[in-house]
Parts: C-alpha cells; sequence; structure tokens
C-alpha cells in the first residue's frame, strides 16, 4: 500500500505532466469560433479520450514497451515534433471560422487532436502512467489509485476548459487569435526544447545546462 507521501507525490507528477492550466490557451486556440455547445463537446470527448488513452498506459503500457524496446526519449521526440508542427498551426492560424457544417466536423476532430493527444495526454504523460506503475505493474490496487488520481487532475482539467467559455466571451475573437499566435511561439519552443533534452539524454548533444 501507497503511504500518503507516495499518493502526494504521484498526484503531483500527474498533475505536472497533463498539466490542466496549460491545455486552457490550447483549447481556446482550436475552438475559436465554434458554439458553446460544440467547445463543451470538445472538451468532453478530449477528456474521455484522455482517460481511455492513460489508463490503457496504466494497465498495458509497460508491457508493450518493453516488448518493443522503446525508450524515453523516442517518446520525447516525437512528441516533440508533433507539438512543434501544432505550434507553427497556431502561430500561423486559419483565415476565418468555418461554418456550422465543418464547425460540427472539427467537434470530432480536434477533441482528439491536439486537445485530447498531445496536449492532455501527452507523450509525457504516458510514459508517467507507465513509469509510477512500473514496479508493481500487477498490483490492481496499485493501477486503481493512479487511474483515480488520473481522472481527478482530468475532471480539473475538465472544469478548465469549460470556463474557457465565459474567458473567451471577455477577451473576445482578437485576444484569442493574439493568445493563440503568442502561446503557438511558447509551445515550439516547449516542444523543441523536448526534442533537445531526448538528444543529451541518448548522448547525440552534450549538456545544454538545462
Amino acid at each position: 500500500m501507497l503511504s500518503p507521501a507516495q499518493l502526494l507525490q504521484e498526484f503531483i507528477t500527474l498533475w505536472v505532466v497533463i498539466d490542466p492550466i496549460g491545455t486552457l490557451p490550447v483549447f481556446l486556440a482550436v475552438t475559436q469560433g465554434m458554439s458553446a455547445a460544440h467547445r463543451r463537446s470538445v472538451a468532453l470527448r478530449a477528456i474521455v479520450v484522455s482517460f481511455g488513452v492513460l489508463t490503457a498506459f496504466i494497465v498495458l503500457g509497460q508491457i508493450v514497451l518493453d516488448a518493443l524496446g522503446l525508450a524515453l526519449p523516442a517518446f520525447q521526440i516525437a512528441g516533440g515534433i508533433v507539438l512543434f508542427l501544432f505550434a507553427l498551426t497556431m502561430i500561423f492560424g486559419h483565415s476565418k471560422p468555418e461554418d456550422e457544417i465543418a464547425a460540427a466536423e472539427r467537434v470530432r476532430q480536434t477533441s482528439v487532436f491536439p486537445v485530447a493527444i498531445p496536449s492532455i495526454a501527452s507523450p509525457g504523460a504516458m510514459l508517467a502512467v507507465v513509469i509510477l506503475t512500473d514496479n508493481d505493474r500487477f498490483s490492481v490496487a496499485h493501477q486503481a489509485l493512479t487511474t483515480a488520481m488520473m481522472g481527478l487532475v482530468l475532471l480539473v482539467t475538465l472544469a478548465i476548459m469549460l470556463l474557457a467559455e465565459p474567458l473567451h466571451r471577455v477577451i473576445g475573437t482578437t485576444g484569442a487569435a493574439v493568445i493563440s499566435r503568442v502561446m503557438g511561439m511558447i509551445l515550439a519552443a516547449v516542444a523543441v526544447d523536448a526534442v533537445l533534452r531526448a538528444f543529451v539524454t541518448i548522448g547525440a548533444l552534450p549538456g545544454l545546462g538545462m
């Protein structure tokens, strides 16, 4: 049984890797121009998808990674590339919001990418839930506790995304566009940093003083 200190450590780890606050600007950017109902649908679908993906990694992740021989740097590089490509779309953006029919299709698409993956269920989050249960991978109780704590963090993430609607109303379309581009630049830097750290880990680059 995990001690309270270990439970707190796991919760903090899950909070950091899922990053509910950091999901907000991504959610605002990809749902810009959508109706309130569509934004709620994106948020709910994204949480359901994220929960399913991360739960699968808790139960089967370590077994699959061991079988495939995949390491953390591979996930970091892949995730960094995906985040960088999405950051470019945030920076350059779309000219105008689509009409209602296109918006309905965007609900299905954006709830999975990029809101659920890789913003919420990021490569780091996938690896984190695997590592947290690695030493006790066949303990149902430990996996259940980790899943419960992950679910709590995801509920907070959902609440933040649902509160994005009044925030969006306050900042308006212009404000959302500015946030999208500024956060796109920050996200691009985060993506490059993830790739560089992975190269340092595998010894392809010297330490970068990070």
